[in-house]
């Protein structure tokens, strides 16, 4: 997912006032954009033939045909992220791999941790895509020193935050660029790198070693940040176990 990319919602909602309540949840993040609000998975089902749909909002009791009923029917699944009133559908909602289980009345902290995901599996799909493309070759220009310097992905070992710069360590060397690491993260989120700090950003195919607070590469230790650990262990377990 690009930084201006939005993931297709839609909203399956019986109840006006569940669905107004996600709406403007969902209006207020960034990535997401409405598409529709159904009333029931019939017609849900009509709108998912017809528009491309990333990401469904879905209760559980719903007339007519039940939201998990609705999910077993589907042949391509969009991520789900189940609403209900009732708790004891968990088990058998987690089955069907959804993404999150949000129990009514939602909670906007409660509703942004579970949209956190989302983007989260949107990183791991493209670090999986990018796990089967040949790096050596492909290569970035950087403006260093007022002159463009071509550093081939494969020779950078990790790169690291100098607030308005970026140091980029190769096996050689080091160069400094003026692009945030934010910037850095967007060159290279599909190329086998990941960011495990808000200072770093690591080659994948470089890692040596890792733990639950610290990633080794080349020798060098370099720390996970907090908020950044269950996306690194994902990221991690998806690269070196295929996963």
């Amino acid at each position: 997912m690009t930084a201006n990319q939005k993931l297709n919602c839609l909203i399956i909602e019986d109840e006006p006032i569940a669905a107004e309540v996600l709406s403007d949840y969902i209006n207020q993040i960034s990535f997401l954009e409405l598409k529709g609000v159904c009333k029931d998975a019939l017609y849900a089902l009509d709108i998912l033939k017809k528009e491309k749909i990333d990401v469904i909002f879905l209760d559980i009791h719903l007339p007519k045909l039940k939201g998990l009923e609705f999910l077993k029917m589907l042949e391509e699944k969009p991520q789900t992220i189940l609403t209900t009133a009732y708790h004891q559908y968990a088990l058998d909602a987690f089955e069907e791999d959804v993404v999150d289980y949000l129990l009514k009345p939602i909670e906007f902290s409660r509703f942004l941790k579970a949209v956190n995901k989302l983007k989260m599996k949107q990183r791991l799909k493209a670090l999986k895509k990018s796990s089967t493309t040949d790096n050596s070759k492909s290569y970035q220009f950087f403006n260093v020193n007022k002159k463009m310097v071509k550093v081939f992905n494969n020779d950078i070992l990790y790169i690291e935050s100098l607030k308005d710069y970026s140091r980029i360590y190769t096996r050689d060397t080091s160069l400094i660029t003026r692009k945030q690491i934010g910037e850095m993260e967007e060159i290279f989120k599909e190329k086998n790198f990941l960011r495990i700090h808000r200072s770093y950003i690591v080659s994948l195919e470089r890692v040596r070693a890792y733990s639950s607070t610290e990633v080794e590469v080349d020798g060098r230790s370099l720390p996970i940040g907090r908020s950044y650990k269950e996306l690194v262990a994902n990221g991690l377990k998806a690269f070196f176990q295929g996963e």
